[in-house]
């Protein structure tokens, strides 16, 4: 008998550890526990540690409340202009209230899908193929906008919406890929065409340059020339005159040593006529004697030796 007590004591006992185990609840962050009582909605416990009674309350719910994606499987749509094409798109939603969650909707993520499907519907069919394939932005921003007033009695906040893929028909993409190559080899032919007139404008320009220098060189070179043409004959003119300088400064002093010498006045002018004789240097044609020499004997004789 007392082995059959202990035993059930024991039993007793890990009974009770096991019921008051039960009642401590820990949340690990992002996350929220949605508690029920007897059935109905009790709380919500947040992050941290927690003790709920016992067999009355339990766990409802575990909510993941960090933002998540789903991928929505491709879609048939039909555009403005009766172009059927097929889209799939990526919705972030996160989860914002957890007791909506658990209550509001049956399947949220089914709920979401079908929403996004309709939506898309709709706002695809107020557009043509050639504006849906170049406004994504635009058809983003209407599906979020519409998604988060939808999923909001849901406690369920749709972040963003992406267009992850548009599949219009085999037609219309052989369509648009010729038209893309027209479009191309078009560009590709304006490009060429303004390669080859900025290279025309260059080369001419280039032609226009090398003419401009070689008339600066060529002027600079005239001017050069008629520099070393004008020194050349200042130089000669220079020569000349120191030349001629020298001349009359020897005859002078040839007379100033007749004069020492103790020479009469005859002999000194006839040295006179010798320097005329020599200024001249049988260029010149005609010469002014001195009066002084005018009255020599030998005058005549002189200015005919002079003049030849």
């Amino acid at each position: 008998m007392l082995g059959l007590g202990v035993g059930v004591f024991v039993v007793l006992v890990l009974i009770i550890v096991m019921i008051f185990a039960s009642c401590i609840k820990i949340v690990p962050q992002a996350y929220a526990y949605v508690v029920e009582r007897l059935g109905a909605y009790q709380q919500t416990l947040p992050v941290g540690f927690h003790v709920i009674m016992p067999v009355v309350d339990k766990v409802a719910k575990r909510v993941v409340l960090k933002e998540q994606v789903v991928d929505f499987a491709p879609q048939p749509v039909i555009t403005k202009d009766n172009v059927t094409m097929r889209i799939d798109t990526v919705v972030f939603y996160q989860i914002t209230d957890p007791k909506l969650f658990a209550y509001g909707v049956e399947n949220p993520i089914m709920a979401i899908e079908n929403l996004t499907a309709t939506t898309l519907r709709n706002i695809i069919g107020e557009m043509e193929l050639d504006q849906t394939l170049t406004s994504r932005e635009i058809i983003n921003t209407k599906m979020r906008a519409s998604l988060d007033i939808a999923t909001d009695p849901w406690g369920i906040k749709v972040n963003r919406v992406e267009l992850k893929n548009i599949i219009p028909p085999a037609a219309i993409q052989d369509a648009m890929e010729k038209q893309m190559k027209a479009e191309r080899e078009r560009r590709e032919a304006i490009l060429r065409a303004e390669g080859e007139k900025k290279s025309t404008v260059l080369v001419a320009e280039g032609k226009k340059e090398s003419l401009i220098l070689e008339a600066e060189a060529e002027k600079q070179s005239a001017i050069l020339r008629a520099e070393a043409q004008k020194e050349k004959m200042i130089r000669e003119a220079e020569g000349e005159a120191a030349a001629i300088l020298k001349i009359q400064q020897a005859t002078a002093d040839g007379i100033r040593m007749v004069r020492e010498a103790g020479a009469d006045d005859a002999v000194l002018k006839i040295k006179s006529l010798e320097a005329f004789e020599k200024a001249a240097d049988g260029k010149a044609t005609k010469i002014i004697i001195p009066s002084e020499i005018q009255g020599l004997a030998g005058l005549a004789a002189s200015v005919k030796e002079v003049l030849q």
